[in-house]
């Protein structure tokens, strides 16, 4: 005669709860800054006008013109300026959960990806990216709204 314990089928949907948990918090993580935001730091967001968005290399602001084409992501899409290598470069969120939050040169080339993907850790191209780059500015936040 079986017999089916309860606490195993407990267990069952606990992992399968925690599964589902674990995934919607992926899809909410942000791409690391040195610190959260305030408010003293909206100066830092670049609009058309501004003497920060006329050092914005061309190629990053097509890829925001690009970016406010599409659906808000989730999260909403940033990109950040650091110092990294003697150079500035820029780093773009990814659009979900397992996508590289990718760091590219003033021309848009591809340097590394420092966070995400399906382990969070990138493509192992740049590991100390977040420790030894210094960061310089937020460039852009897309601030609309998701539907």
């Amino acid at each position: 005669m079986t017999v089916i314990c309860n606490d195993n089928l407990h267990d069952m949907y606990f992992l399968n709860w925690l599964f589902i948990a674990v995934a919607l918090f992926a899809c909410n993580r942000k791409m690391p800054a040195d610190g959260p935001l305030t408010s003293a730091d909206s100066s830092l967001i670049a609009d058309s006008n501004s003497v920060a968005a006329q050092q914005t290399p061309a190629c990053i602001e097509q890829k925001i013109d690009s970016i406010k084409k599409q659906p808000v992501w989730n999260p909403p899409a940033e990109i950040y300026e650091y110092e990294y290598g003697g150079r500035k470069v820029y780093a773009i969120s990814a659009n979900c959960c397992d996508f590289f939050n990718t760091v590219v040169d003033k021309d848009c080339s591809y340097v590394c990806a420092p966070s995400g993907g399906f382990t969070g850790r990138g493509d192992g191209k740049c590991k100390e990216f977040f420790k030894v780059a210094k960061q310089l500015r937020l460039v852009w936040k897309d601030e609309r709204k998701r539907n």
